[in-house]
C-alpha cells in the first residue's frame, strides 16, 4: 500500500483553479449517496425479498452483510487499484459494475443469486469508494474548498443510511422489493453522464508489488469471524465449528497484523491505526455502525411484524431518524466543533445513540402509543448521535497526516465503518434469533408467543448494541488520556484541509 501513497504523490494534479472542478462535488456525491444507500436500502424490502425467495430467518442477514463485508475488506485494495489505473477510470469501472451487480440482484430467482449480487455491489463499490474520494482531494486543494467539498460529501454519508430505509420502503410499497436494486441503474447512467465533468487525473504505478497475503488474510479472517457469527444461532456458541470459525477468524487476522508489520508494501500501514487520534476515530465509528446497522435491521422488522406496517409506513418512521442525522452531523455538530473538544464530542455522540437504545428495550408486545413514546425519541437521539459522530470523526481520521497519506487513511476510515457493520448486523441477528427459539421452545408456537419471544430478542439485542454504545463511549475517554494530545477543535478542521 505504501506504492500506493507514493503513486498519489507524483500523479499530475488537475487544473485545480478551473471552475469545471466545482462539477466534480455533485457527481461524486451523487456515487456516494448509491454507496451508501446500498447499505440499507433493502432493509425495508427484506421481508418482502425473504418470502419471494424462501430465505430462512438465520441466512436472511447475508442480504445485507454480503455487501458490507465485500465492500469492507476490499477497500484498501480498490485504493490501490484506483492509484495505478487512474482515478477518474477507476470511477467509471466501480460505476458500471455496481449497475450490473444490482441488475443481477434485481432479476434474482433464488436467495443464492441475490447474495452474490449484494457481493458484488460491494466489491464495486470498493473501487467506487476512494476513487470518488481521491477524486475530491485531487481536485480541491485550496483548504477552504476542500473543507466546503468534504462538508457536503459527510453530509450525505451522514444521511444517506438512513434514507435508504425510507427509499426502500418507498420502493416495496409502491412498485416491487426488486426495485431496491434496479434504482441504481437509472442512478448510475445520471452519474455516468456526469463523469467527462470531472477533471482529469493520471494513472500511476502498478499492481505489482500488491500485497497478496495481506489480502487474502484480512478477507479469511474477517468471513471466518462473521461466518462464525451467522452459524452460532443454529449450532449454539459451544459448538466446535462456531468456536473453530471465531477463533480461526481472531488468529488470521493476528497474523495479518503481523505480516503488515514485517512487510515492505503493507497493504495497511500500521502507523495509521497507531495513531491516538486517528485510532479514536476509528475505534467510535466501528462501533456506532455496529450497532446502528442491527438497529435499523429490528426498527424495520419490528414496525412490519409487530406493529403490522406497511413498507412505507415503516420507511417513513425512520426518516425521522434521516433528518436527526443530517441535523446532527450539519447544525449541532457544525456548532460545537469550535468549542467542544473532538473526544468529548465522539463520546457525547456514542450516548446519545445509547439512551436511544435504550428506549426501545423497554418496548413489550402490547405497547401503547409505539410511535410517539417509543420510536420518535429513539429516531431523534440515535440519528443525532449518528451525525454528530461521523461529521467529527472524518475531521479525525485525517488529522496529523502528510497530504500524500490522507487516501490510504480515509480508505481504513471507509473500511473499518462496513466492517462494523458487518460484525453487527451478524452478531446482533444472531443474539435476537437465538433467544426468539429459545423463548419458543418453552412457550409454544402460538401467535402470542411467537410474537412476545420476538419481541424479547430484540430487545436482548439491543440491550447489547447499548453496551457497545457505552462501552465504545468509556473507550473513546481511555483512548483520549496521556500519550499524543488530542488536538483542539480548530486544529482538526485545518488539518483536514
Amino acid at each position: 500500500m505504501r506504492v500506493a501513497v507514493t503513486d498519489i504523490k507524483h500523479e499530475a494534479p488537475p487544473p485545480t483553479r478551473s471552475t469545471k472542478r466545482w462539477w466534480t462535488l455533485p457527481v461524486v456525491s451523487l456515487a456516494q449517496l448509491m454507496v451508501v444507500l446500498d447499505a440499507t436500502i433493502v432493509n425495508i424490502a427484506l421481508p418482502s425479498a425473504q418470502e419471494t425467495l424462501g430465505m430462512t430467518d438465520t441466512d436472511r442477514h447475508w442480504v445485507i452483510t454480503a455487501y458490507a463485508l465485500a465492500f469492507g475488506g476490499l477497500l484498501l485494495v480498490g485504493g490501490r487499484v484506483c492509484s495505478a489505473i487512474g482515478h477518474r477510470r477507476a470511477f467509471s469501472i466501480g460505476l458500471a459494475g455496481f449497475a450490473l451487480a444490482s441488475a443481477l440482484g434485481g432479476a434474482a430467482d433464488n436467495a443464492g443469486t441475490l447474495f452474490a449480487a449484494r457481493a458484488g455491489q460491494g466489491v464495486f463499490a470498493a473501487l467506487l469508494a476512494p476513487a470518488a474520494l481521491s477524486l475530491l482531494i485531487l481536485t480541491f486543494t485550496d483548504g477552504r474548498e476542500r473543507g466546503k467539498a468534504f462538508g457536503v460529501f459527510a453530509g450525505v454519508g451522514a444521511g444517506g443510511a438512513a434514507l435508504g430505509v425510507v427509499a426502500g420502503g418507498l420502493l416495496t410499497e409502491y412498485a416491487n422489493w426488486r426495485w431496491c436494486l434496479y434504482i441504481n441503474i437509472p442512478m448510475t447512467a445520471i452519474t455516468l453522464l456526469g463523469v467527462p465533468l470531472i477533471l482529469r487525473d493520471h494513472p500511476g504505478g502498478s499492481l505489482r508489488n500488491l500485497d497478496v497475503p495481506g489480502v487474502l488474510l484480512s478477507a479469511a479472517g474477517l468471513v471466518s469471524l462473521v461466518y462464525g457469527f451467522t452459524q452460532a444461532e443454529p449450532h449454539g456458541w459451544g459448538d466446535p465449528t462456531v468456536l473453530a470459525l471465531l477463533i480461526g477468524g481472531v488468529l488470521l487476522l493476528a497474523l495479518f497484523v503481523l505480516v503488515e508489520a514485517r512487510t515492505r508494501h503493507p497493504l495497511l500501514p500500521l502507523r495509521i491505526l497507531l495513531h491516538r487520534v486517528r485510532g479514536t476515530a476509528f475505534v467510535s465509528v466501528c462501533l456506532m455502525f455496529a450497532a446502528m446497522f442491527g438497529f435499523y435491521l429490528f426498527v424495520s422488522y419490528y414496525t412490519q411484524t409487530i406493529l403490522g406496517y406497511s413498507p412505507v409506513k415503516a420507511g417513513m418512521t425512520l426518516l425521522v431518524n434521516a433528518v436527526s442525522t443530517t441535523v446532527g452531523a450539519m447544525l449541532i455538530a457544525g456548532k460545537l466543533h469550535r468549542r467542544v473538544a473532538p473526544n468529548v464530542l465522539i463520546a457525547g455522540s456514542l450516548l446519545s445513540s445509547a439512551a436511544g437504545m435504550l428506549i426501545l428495550t423497554q418496548l413489550e408486545v402490547d405497547s401503547s402509543n409505539v410511535f410517539p413514546v417509543y420510536l420518535t425519541p429513539s429516531m431523534i437521539l440515535t440519528g443525532i448521535g449518528l451525525g454528530c459522530l461521523l461529521a467529527t470523526a472524518t475531521n479525525m481520521a485525517t488529522v496529523q497526516l502528510d497530504p500524500a497519506e490522507a487516501g490510504v487513511a480515509s480508505a481504513a476510515y471507509n473500511t473499518v465503518q462496513q466492517v462494523g457493520a458487518a460484525f453487527g448486523t451478524a452478531l446482533l441477528n444472531s443474539i435476537a434469533t437465538s433467544v426468539t427459539t429459545s423463548y419458543l421452545k418453552d412457550h409454544g408456537n402460538g401467535t402470542d408467543a411467537v410474537n412476545t419471544g420476538t419481541v424479547q430478542g430484540y430487545t436482548v439485542a439491543l440491550w447489547v448494541a447499548f453496551g457497545i454504545l457505552v462501552g465504545g463511549a468509556l473507550l473513546v475517554g481511555l483512548l483520549s488520556r496521556g500519550g499524543q494530545r488530542t488536538p483542539r477543535p480548530e486544529e482538526v478542521v485545518e488539518a483536514t484541509g
